[in-house]
């Protein structure tokens, strides 16, 4: 009896796909963000709520280089941004729309300079007035909280379906929460269409 010979070229060639092909989907996945970054968005309304409590103080270098970092990330010309300082009572400590360099960097040091005192962080005010402060379709609003007490009063009160449409990052000893403000018509408008009511 003969036996056949192979050469292997046939698995050479499903390996040389199996590998290549991640590869190339991995260089375009990486690549695309870049390349989307150029494109234009719309402008939006960035809302970011920090926690004001004395609790604020321990974390302040991790947390201010964070957002800074994320700020970075997402602001894009003619967005307005407010930044609340929520403490005993939430209070706005910058407001203004971004149209250079110059407003970037003024959010910055308004986050760096943000000062903590007391044990209350007034979130569900700071919430509330975001909310109703809304004048683009789109928002993105973070909310950072230091303090578990403060957290769990807003969550324990009727003002918590203000969190109702929230995604929660953990770290060390603070949370960034990216809540999704106003979400209920649209959310029920969609439904309603997808039902056909």
């Amino acid at each position: 009896m003969e036996k056949t010979k192979t050469t292997g070229t046939g698995n050479c060639g499903l390996k040389f796909t199996r590998i290549l092909l991640p590869l190339v989907l991995a260089v375009f996945y990486c690549l695309s963000p870049l390349y989307g970054a150029d494109s234009q968005r719309p402008p939006i309304d960035i809302n970011l709520i920090i926690d004001g409590s004395q609790a604020f103080s321990d974390s302040r270098e991790e947390i201010t280089s964070w957002i800074c970092s994320r700020m970075d990330q997402i602001l894009a010309d003619g967005d307005r941004v407010t930044i609340w300082n929520a403490g005993a009572s939430a209070r706005v400590v910058y407001s203004s729309s971004i149209n250079s360099n110059a407003d970037s960097e003024a959010v910055k040091k308004s986050i760096r300079e943000l000062s903590a005192s007391g044990n209350n962080a007034d979130f569900a005010g700071a919430l509330r007035e975001a909310a109703s402060r809304q004048s683009s379709s789109y928002s993105y609003t973070l909310l950072i909280s230091v303090s578990p007490e403060a957290l769990s009063s807003i969550l324990s009160s009727p003002n918590a379906n203000l969190l109702r449409f929230s995604r929660v990052e953990e770290f060390s000893s603070w949370r960034a929460l990216i809540v999704g403000l106003n979400l209920d018509a649209r959310i029920r408008g969609a439904a309603s269409a997808f039902y056909g009511s």
